[in-house]
Parts: C-alpha cells; sequence; structure tokens
C-alpha cells in the first residue's frame, strides 16, 4: 500500500474530516460572504456543529440572519461533512 492512500484513507475517517472541514471554516466562510462580509465578521466558532457568527455590521446582521439555512447548506457543501447543523448570527 502506497503512503499516499494510506493518507488519504485517514482524511476520511469522520473525526479526522471534521477537524480539516473546521480548520478550513474560515476560508469556507470568505468564499461563502466575501471579502467584506468575511472583513467584518470578528467571531466564526464552531462548538458541537453549531456556528456562531459575530458581525460588526447590523445592517449585515440582519442580512445574514434571513440567510441562515443556506449558509449552513453551502458550508456543509463545501467543506464536504455535514459540520454545520445551525448557524447562529449576532
Amino acid at each position: 500500500m502506497l503512503m499516499g492512500d494510506l493518507l488519504e484513507e485517514f482524511f476520511r475517517r469522520p473525526h479526522i474530516a471534521a477537524k480539516v472541514a473546521e480548520g478550513k471554516l474560515p476560508d469556507i466562510w470568505r468564499a461563502i460572504v466575501g471579502d467584506r462580509t468575511a472583513d467584518l465578521t470578528t467571531e466564526l466558532r464552531l462548538e458541537r456543529h453549531i456556528l456562531h457568527v459575530r458581525i460588526q455590521s447590523s445592517v449585515l446582521r440582519q442580512e445574514l440572519f434571513y440567510q441562515r439555512e443556506a449558509l449552513q447548506e453551502e458550508i456543509n457543501h463545501r467543506s464536504g461533512i455535514r459540520i454545520v447543523h445551525a448557524v447562529i448570527i449576532r
């Protein structure tokens, strides 16, 4: 068995895949919401599959509040694993 195959199998394990996806979360968030919104994001924390997001702008916060389900689906789609079960915008 090749080392590359072993590593690929290792990173496919659910626990490891979740940790890798969690590490990529800031980049995934920026890709989904754009640079301006990512710059106004002061907190992006994943706790028990709940993504806590703190936004500086009240207008932007309200806009994202109504898009929570779409954000959740897109994050899970881009990470390749169901890492987020809910999004809380503050």
